[in-house]
């Protein structure tokens, strides 16, 4: 899928700030940025055209859309969806093995990584292929494309049906891990291994534990030498949420509790937090040290996050 949009000069400012971190090294001629937002492309050129090509474009594109809309309102937005180029190459890409998919399987996904606010998520899920059918009314298959809205909604209808395990790691936590040395996804691989490891030992009858992969296997277990009680018989999958309802399943219950969680920061400092790492992230966070100084932001943000240096910069001008 390719989705294009015209943005003005301020939007176009926002979208630069916003994928710093992600842009690639070379950039197409004309060009800002081009830059990885999980499955998709995002190009900007030097004209304002704003280009998402790939699997998830149209969520990628979703929010932009909405920034443009929020700093032009008198403004006629222009948006184009055809069909990617490369659509023969994603349909490979995406083969669904239906082996692991109508198996009974313990899933684990996290959320909260790519959040200076809000706590880092993980989830396990044990999923027996009697559910699958309930969990596709649902449309648990079509996670990725539910809003939080939707989340909220829909997750109650299955939590109390689908056994889990669920680790919440505070901000401040984060920050005190990060500072004796652990990475993010030295952090990940060891909150992933704990609740595979609990959920196994009460659901031992399972076909597969299958993870969404965010690192090289030997990577993901190199992350775990120290440890003890380390599951090793898994099947690592990119893009698992659509490859296992137990990932699917883990990866909303994560964000179900990411958002309550995230509830309860906002109300904790009075304001509503945006998501993400953007200026928006910037500013509020900005708002939050001349309200109560910097040490709040050790309690409730990723302060290796480059939001942080940010946010020094403009308290001192």
């Amino acid at each position: 899928m390719v989705i294009t949009l015209k943005v003005s000069e301020n939007t176009k400012k926002e979208m630069d700030e916003f994928f710093n971190d992600y842009k690639r090294p070379k950039t197409p001629p004309y060009a800002v940025f081009q830059a990885d937002d999980a499955d998709t492309v995002v190009t900007l050129y030097e004209s304002g055209k704003a280009v998402f090509q790939g699997r998830d474009a149209d969520l990628s594109s979703q929010f932009w859309i909405e920034r443009e809309r929020h700093n032009n309102p008198t403004k006629k937005l222009v948006v184009t969806n055809s069909e990617d180029k490369n659509k023969k190459k994603d349909k490979k890409a995406e083969y669904i093995d239906p082996k692991i998919y109508n198996s009974t399987a313990i899933g684990s996904d996290e959320v909260g990584t790519g959040d200076y606010f809000g706590p880092i998520v993980v989830c396990a899920t044990y999923v027996k292929k009697e559910d699958i059918p309930f969990l596709e009314e649902l449309g648990i298959k079509d996670s990725k494309k539910m809003t939080d809205d939707k989340i909220l909604e829909v997750v109650p209808k299955f939590i109390n049906k689908i056994p889990y395990e669920c680790i919440i790691l505070s901000n401040k936590d984060y920050n005190d891990k990060y500072s004796k040395g652990y990475n993010m996804n030295k952090l990940k691989a060891i909150l992933h291994n704990k609740v595979l490891f609990n959920l196994r030992q009460k659901y031992p009858n399972y076909d597969y534990i299958i993870v969404d992969q965010f690192a090289q296997k030997y990577v993901y277990y190199s992350y775990l030498k120290e440890g003890t009680n380390v599951v090793r018989d898994i099947t690592f999958l990119t893009k698992g949420e659509d490859k296992s309802l137990a990932v699917a399943c883990a990866s909303l219950i994560s964000r179900y509790v990411f958002i309550k969680e995230y509830s309860k920061i906002c109300q904790k400092v009075n304001m509503i937090l945006p998501k993400g790492a953007s200026n928006l992230v910037d500013e509020a966070g900005l708002k939050l040290v001349k309200e109560y100084g910097f040490d709040i932001l050790n309690d409730i943000s990723k302060v290796n996050f480059k939001n942080t240096e940010k946010i020094k910069t403009m308290t001192e001008n």
